[in-house]
């Protein structure tokens, strides 16, 4: 499996940024995507899980108020929609491939998902 990420950028706190993330190389509706980010020197956090089967979504809470994921399933991407950013989202965002075709109904866990992109830089600042 492939994902190259997108969509990054400088945003002014209260903005809103849409990354995209491409996939290939695997049986779309067999497996979950989920959405993670990251700063320097802390450890990746889970944001958002999506079923590609059936579009169930799982958000962890910290975001799920700002932060919608979506699909399309012709073009093979996931979109994760960010609104009224904070200087604390700030960080590298990446998507990577679920074990399972079902998201798990708990935190995300780093160590089950794999084929991560190289990620799209998010940076909230005024």
């Amino acid at each position: 499996a492939h994902f190259v990420e997108s969509g990054g950028g400088l945003v002014q706190p209260g903005g809103s940024l849409r990354l995209s993330c491409v996939a290939s190389g695997f049986r779309w509706g067999d497996y979950a995507i989920g959405w993670f980010r990251q700063v320097p020197g802390k450890e990746r956090e889970g944001i958002s899980c999506m079923a590609m089967y059936d579009g169930s979504i799982y958000m962890e809470d910290s975001v799920q108020d700002r932060f919608t994921m979506s699909r399309d399933n012709a073009k093979k991407t996931v979109y994760l929609q960010m609104d009224n950013l904070k200087p604390e989202d700030t960080a590298t965002y990446f998507c990577a491939k679920y074990g399972l075709h079902i998201c798990a109904g708990f935190g995300m866990v780093v160590a089950d998902y794999d084929s991560w992109g190289r990620g799209t830089q998010v940076t909230v600042s005024s």
